[in-house]
């Protein structure tokens, strides 16, 4: 139904109440608490034939007197009794795989796609008012007991599905989850899970957005193949397998996933990008950055979880060496100048990014970002989220900032030479920019402004500093045990014949808190290229991106290896994760 204001506006328009009859049925409304439309046939102001030619030519939507409806028992028993109180709905016939439905608000998203879910059926529409459908509930639900009701589905694969997800599910219960579609005052309260709140597919979908959270999983993966489906954890930089549910579940499961994230769960050829929110009853909330990706075989989703009570904040945490923690701090410190994080997608940046501009937060610092998307909102920032689509862009974004006279500029990335330009601009003329770009090490970073098209004397007098990083899986510290490793391998690896004498690898074995795997948690290792008079020199004189690397090495850079090398060295983390994550240096 539509909302109050826009009924009586409709009313008003069609001439069938007049301005002092909807004030006086309004401000009913706001004693009673009632529905606007009930007030006026209440009051006799309106007949429910009228509000409902109304409502119909308002949706679109034919309308039906359910007082002249005989609706079959077998039909009836399709649907749940708390599912037809819950969402006001009944249905009034079954045939060919469609399911008519008799609706208060034929625009009930959710309403529509629980009942796809539950019978398995296509679902047409059809508008009746709010108090006639009560009466058909008591009437055709008088005698069947609300639980027999939830068990009287005949729906062959809604009988099937909750069989075979039953050995899934378990006894996993999700009372203390609260879904949101994005505003703090729209939220929607799951009931207890009985009855219909314990359906299959609602159930395994609560089920693998608390695992994910339980495990501390950065993103879940669900993936549809030719004839088999599965979903996937990301722990610690690697996917594991959770489960493998039924394979004639995974169209219901994504189109549960789509409109949870406020989805176009029809539309299944373009990719889509949305969010849900959760928040748990320990009060923490949790956002999942969600996005569908049309496939060979089906849609496939990926949701980065966004644990806002696990951002790290504090610079110390991340990882730094003291060395690399002082050229940073001093390179954020400055008053104007670009500062550059580098790294693939997943590397740490933006947790490195947000802890920077946390200790930048004052009341005397103006701090404007601009990011694609904001993924934490952090109280002192002014984030503003790109949309492309409308043509709001880094550049656009960027070019506005500098009207609104900012200290310091984060830009999520440097990805043309529009962008690039304005920021160099913003770094010379009095701001400090901070951003990011995907290149391989710090120096390679020089390469690509360049190559974008940016002058090598502005790239060397708008930079003071560029970081490349990536994150590092840390040995299980219950499980952890030293492990034997030839000297001449760790020579190999990068490391002095001093040092290697002192080092002590360790190895996790596995163990329950890991999970099996012998790692736990992450940490960052770096790269740091603090934007010197030599560097300068070296940008400005064109030399190569491999010669200022080992100018920057000599001046006492450590490189990814060797960031990756002392870590190892001190047992934080193993071997193999530095040969996996990190390149020899040349």
């Amino acid at each position: 139904m539509p909302p109050a204001d826009r009924l009586g506006e409709l009313l008003i328009r069609d001439k069938v109440i007049s301005l002092q009859q909807l004030s006086q049925a309004v401000n009913e409304q706001r004693k009673t608490g009632e529905g606007l439309g009930e007030i006026l046939v209440r009051q006799s102001v309106i007949s429910e034939r009228d509000l409902l030619n109304v409502l119909s030519k308002a949706h679109g939507t034919p309308a039906v007197n359910l007082k002249e409806q005989t609706i079959p028992a077998d039909v009836v028993k399709l649907i749940p009794k708390e599912l037809a109180l819950r969402h006001k709905l009944i249905p009034l016939s079954c045939a060919t795989g469609i399911i008519i439905l008799a609706m208060a608000d034929p625009k009930n998203l959710n309403a529509i796609d629980d009942v796809k879910f539950l019978t398995g059926y296509n679902v047409e529409v059809v508008l009746s008012s709010e108090q006639d459908i009560k009466d058909a509930i008591a009437k055709y639900y008088g005698a069947i007991p609300a639980a027999a009701a939830t068990k009287a589905s005949s729906a062959e694969v809604a009988q099937n599905t909750e069989k075979d997800l039953e050995s899934i599910v378990g006894a996993f219960r999700d009372e203390g989850i609260e879904f949101s579609s994005g505003e703090e005052d729209d939220m929607i309260v799951p009931e207890n899970a009985s009855g219909y709140d314990a359906a299959p597919i609602i159930k395994l979908v609560n089920m693998v957005l608390m695992d994910a959270i339980d495990k501390k999983a950065s993103d879940i993966h669900v993936e549809n193949y030719e004839k088999d489906f599965r979903i996937r954890l990301r722990i610690d930089g690697e996917l594991y397998e959770a489960i493998r549910p039924p394979f004639k579940i995974r169209n219901a499961v994504v189109s549960r996933l789509k409109i949870m994230a406020n989805l176009d769960i029809a539309e299944r050829r373009i990719p889509q990008d949305g969010r849900i929110k959760i928040r748990l009853k320990d009060s923490r909330e949790m956002d999942f950055r969600v996005s569908v990706l049309p496939c060979t075989f089906g849609e496939k989703v990926v949701m980065r979880l966004l644990d806002k009570t696990n951002l790290q904040l504090d610079m110390t945490k991340l990882g730094f060496e003291v060395e690399q923690l002082n050229q940073f701090r001093a390179a954020i410190e400055m008053p104007y100048g670009m500062c550059l994080v580098t790294g693939p997608t997943g590397s740490g940046k933006t947790t490195t990014l947000y802890s920077a501009l946390s200790e930048l937060n004052k009341t005397t610092v103006n701090i404007m970002t601009a990011e694609d998307p904001v993924e934490y909102n952090i109280e002192g920032l002014n984030q503003i989220q790109m949309h492309e689509e409308i043509g709001l862009t880094f550049a656009l974004a960027l070019r506005s900032f500098l009207r609104q006279d900012p200290n310091v500029i984060l830009v999520g990335e440097i990805r043309d030479l529009e962008t690039a330009e304005i920021a160099v601009k913003a770094a010379l003329t009095g701001q400090l920019v901070v951003s990011t770009l995907h290149t391989n090490d710090a120096p390679s970073s020089i390469t690509r402004l360049i190559n974008m098209g940016i002058e090598p004397f502005l790239v060397a007098t708008s930079l003071n500093l560029i970081q490349a990083q990536r994150l590092i899986r840390k040995a299980c510290v219950n499980c952890k045990k030293p492990v034997k490793i030839e000297l001449d391998e760790l020579i190999a690896l990068g490391m002095t014949p001093e040092d290697a004498k002192k080092a002590t690898p360790m190895k996790g074995e596995g163990c329950e808190k890991c999970g099996g795997s012998g790692y736990k948690g992450r940490l960052g290792i770096y790269e740091i290229l603090p934007i010197n008079e030599d560097i300068r020199n070296a940008i400005v004189s064109g030399l190569s991106d491999i010669e200022i690397k080992h100018l920057a090495v000599k001046k006492g850079m450590r490189s990814l290896r060797q960031s990756a090398i002392s870590k190892m060295a001190s047992g934080i983390t193993t071997i193999d994760e530095v040969v996996g994550v990190t390149l020899a240096d040349e």
